[in-house]
């Protein structure tokens, strides 16, 4: 595979230094590609240039993950409107771990390949660097003006930010710089990947070892990921998409994918996904004839969920999302566990009810109409169950007045009850 043709036809290549499709496909080459260390936890966010790194190993070379553990502790002004929080080591140390196990899913770190990944931390070659060997070492190779003349440092500077440009956000291209030459000295890295944003420190880092040491090295960049209605990607109300399940469950990252515009889906199914070209092309043209089927947002939905988290959680966000949508019945909403079941009725009403009376054994009635306010009134919620309109845990109450005991209970403290199609009320014992 041609890595480089790989990632023009899915729409993955920003800008490329000249020769570096030449370099890449007459050797084996290590390239590596940095990654914010400032949560412990990957998002959606990070996934184009994650997806960059597979690729790459695909076609036979070498990627290095790069955590910006140094870098980290001090923020990257490129596309940021104020500096970040920095972090102590042992946090950044906590958030690598987490990180690695994350990459591991999507790139190979164990085999004895030549082309095995590597997880590196710059804070392992900056920890020790002193000041004035950083200043007579790095500094002397690369002039103010040629700094200033950045687009991530020209925009801070001309009032796009609140606090102008601190000196620490000012370095961070020479740091930046300095990995790309360390990794090429110590690694033989001759390519750095990164976001379009990242191309001014890039850059800089070529510049930085084309004055050192004299040596070629190579850069390509992949566009950031936008939405056709030009708004932020992998942004939700409720903030990032996480790949880790305590922040973002299975499900709602499943349906985030599934939710997708149709130009999204036939844009992301190329960068998100190791699908072939042909199979590709294949659905884009099967869903171009039956828009409503959704073919792509669902197979979309279906290798990044799977790549992600695993097939277990693909199919439990399958089920799950047909226990609202579909006709999923009780047995599949009996084996949802609490947080794929929290998740699934985000937004309905919710009552807390008495678990005493629940214990104690309560008709339904009085648990709709008088506990809750699912119904207004008992003789309303009488007629619409004597009409088969009501449900509890997605089966059809057999009376208005069906006792209903803990034995209801899904998770031992919710009871889902469905007036007439559509109306959703989630009742919680406490």
């Amino acid at each position: 595979m041609n890595f480089v043709e790989e990632l023009q036809w899915r729409g993955m290549v920003h800008t490329m230094m000249p020769g570096t499709e030449e370099l890449l496909s007459k050797e084996m080459v290590t390239a590596y590609l940095g990654i914010d260390p400032t949560a412990d936890s990957l998002h959606i966010g990070h996934l184009c240039g994650v997806m960059m790194l597979r690729h790459l190993q695909r076609c036979g070379h070498k990627p290095l993950a790069l955590v910006g553990g140094a870098t980290g502790m001090i923020g990257d002004p490129s596309g940021k409107s104020q500096e970040r929080n920095l972090l102590n080591e042992e946090t950044l140390r906590h958030n690598q771990e987490c990180i690695k196990k994350q990459l591991a899913k999507f790139l190979d770190f164990e085999s004895d390949a030549p082309n095995c990944a590597e997880l590196v931390n710059n804070y392992d070659w900056m920890k020790d660097f002193t000041f004035l060997d950083f200043a007579r070492e790095v500094g002397k190779h690369i002039t103010v003006n040629y700094m200033m003349a950045k687009d991530s440092v020209q925009k801070r500077l001309n009032g796009e930010a609140r606090d102008g440009l601190s000196f620490t956000e000012f370095t961070y291209q020479l740091l930046q710089g300095y990995d790309f030459l360390y990794l090429n000295e110590h690694k033989g890295c001759k390519l750095q990947m990164g976001g379009s944003d990242q191309w001014g420190n890039i850059t800089t880092g070529a510049e930085l070892i084309r004055r050192t040491s004299g040596n070629e090295v190579y850069a390509l960049t992949c566009p950031l990921i936008t939405k056709a209605d030009g708004g932020k990607f992998g942004k939700t109300e409720s903030g990032n998409v996480w790949l880790d399940p305590r922040y973002t469950s299975p499900y709602k990252f499943y349906q985030f994918w599934l939710n997708v515009s149709d130009d999204d889906a036939a844009k992301y199914i190329k960068i998100f996904t190791a699908i072939g070209r042909e199979e590709i092309e294949a659905l884009i043209a099967e869903h171009a004839e039956a828009p409503h089927m959704r073919t792509l947002q669902k197979r979309l939905a279906k290798e990044v969920t799977i790549m992600v988290h695993s097939e277990a959680d693909y199919e439990a966000a399958v089920e799950a999302s047909g226990i609202l949508f579909g006709n999923n019945t009780h047995d599949a909403l009996v084996k949802l566990d609490e947080d794929t079941l929290l998740a699934v009725f985000e937004g309905v009403p919710q009552f807390k009810v008495s678990r005493e009376k629940i214990e104690a054994g309560i008709k339904a009635v009085d648990l709709f109409a008088e506990e809750s306010a699912v119904f207004p009134s008992k003789g309303e919620m009488r007629k619409m169950a004597q009409g088969g309109g009501v449900s509890l845990n997605k089966e059809k109450l057999a009376a208005f007045d069906q006792e209903i005991t803990t034995a209801d209970l899904l998770n031992d403290k919710y009871l889902l009850v469905q007036r007439g199609k559509k109306n959703y009320f989630l009742l919680i014992a406490e």
